[in-house]
């Protein structure tokens, strides 16, 4: 939801911003299946003049193939489109310690082609070594762990891809690489410098790759997305088809809440102007949202765009001014509209 203090834009965020840097997994996509949607609404956002960055924290995996995950689930991506924390950990480590620079990789496919493509050499566990970079790898042998937690304690630098301490697997949610860092953090003694979200490395380098001076941050997580685009200086947009529904919503703190809040990527191509104050409520598009004791209520009918852009500031006012949270019983959002199901229009 838009802030006091800035200019709220008359137009749509796809002709006020220039760049999306899109998250990818509750974003563009869930699981093995593409959102909702999405690839109709990227496509429109394209043709307004907005590019598209899909950025991951995810290391294993190479540009290449997230690409052609994309492609496969109807999402037009080419491989410059995509951004890894693979490849802005690799941008730390070669302005850090320059192009040739001896690196222990322990990681996946994705963290070695990274490395290898600023011009740093990978080396094994055991070999002389300026730095080591770590990142989730499905293959990691602990034997390699051990080894590097004992030169990281040595006092070998480290850089981690992410902190992400889950990651989605077919067979559930399932422990990431950042339970890999607390393991060498608790070891060692020793803090990671960090490249992916929520630390900015991540959306610099997007931004470097990609182009764009007017950037838009699009994520369903407040954890990493949000916190990263704060932490980046950037504006962003909280989308609700992923891990941050209601109740996570209404509890964020000030300091820590999206620029824009919109039901799915189709909120890239309206207008989010702030609510109009009235009494204890916020009203905006036929919605009236307000906190009666310590309830939270929408009445009305209008866009689930403009249910959003009413109950997230009329929970956040009671919030700021309690410090707690307006109870959400019985209060449900509107679905977003149905998209079309067809094959999408291809880009010359």
């Amino acid at each position: 939801m838009v802030s006091a203090s800035l200019d709220v834009p008359a137009d749509a965020l796809s002709k006020t911003y220039d760049l999306a840097m899109l998250d990818l997994d509750g974003v563009v996509y869930i699981g093995g299946e593409a959102v909702p949607g999405a690839a109709e609404h990227l496509e429109a956002v394209r043709s307004d003049g907005m590019r598209c960055a899909f950025i991951t924290n995810n290391a294993s995996r190479t540009p290449v193939t997230v690409a052609e995950h994309l492609t496969e689930l109807g999402v037009h991506a080419e491989t410059d489109d995509v951004v890894t924390s693979a490849q802005a950990a690799a941008r730390v480590l070669v302005e850090h310690l320059g192009a040739e620079a001896r690196v222990v990789v322990l990681g996946g496919a994705g963290l070695l082609d990274a490395v290898a493509a600023v011009g740093l050499r990978g080396v094994g566990v055991d070999e002389d070594a300026d730095a080591v970079v770590t990142g989730y790898g499905p293959d990691v042998r602990w034997s390699e762990v051990m080894r590097v937690a004992v030169r990281i304690r040595d006092g070998l630098w480290w850089v981690a891809s992410n902190t992400d301490l889950t990651i989605p697997t077919p067979f559930g949610v399932a422990p990431g690489h950042g339970v890999l860092v607390e393991t060498l953090r608790r070891f060692s003694d020793v803090d990671p410098v960090v490249a992916g979200k929520p630390a900015r490395p991540l959306l610099d380098e997007t931004v470097r790759r990609v182009g764009g001076e007017r950037p838009l941050m699009i994520g369903d997580r407040l954890d990493t997305d949000i916190d990263g685009a704060i932490a980046t200086g950037i504006d962003s947009l909280l989308v609700l088809t992923g891990v941050t529904g209601l109740a996570e919503l209404v509890a964020t703190p000030s300091g820590r809440r999206p620029t824009y809040v919109g039901p799915d990527l189709g909120s890239l191509r309206e207008a989010h102007p702030a609510p109009e104050r009235s009494g204890q409520g916020f009203e905006i598009g036929g919605w009236t949202a307000q906190v009666e004791g310590t309830r939270l209520t929408c009445t009305g009918a209008g866009s689930p765009g403009d249910w959003w852009r009413a109950v997230a500031p009329a929970a956040w006012a009671h919030l700021d001014e309690t410090g707690s949270c307006a109870d959400i019983d019985g209060l449900t959002p509107p679905e977003p509209p149905v998209q079309p199901s067809g094959p999408v229009a291809s880009r010359s």
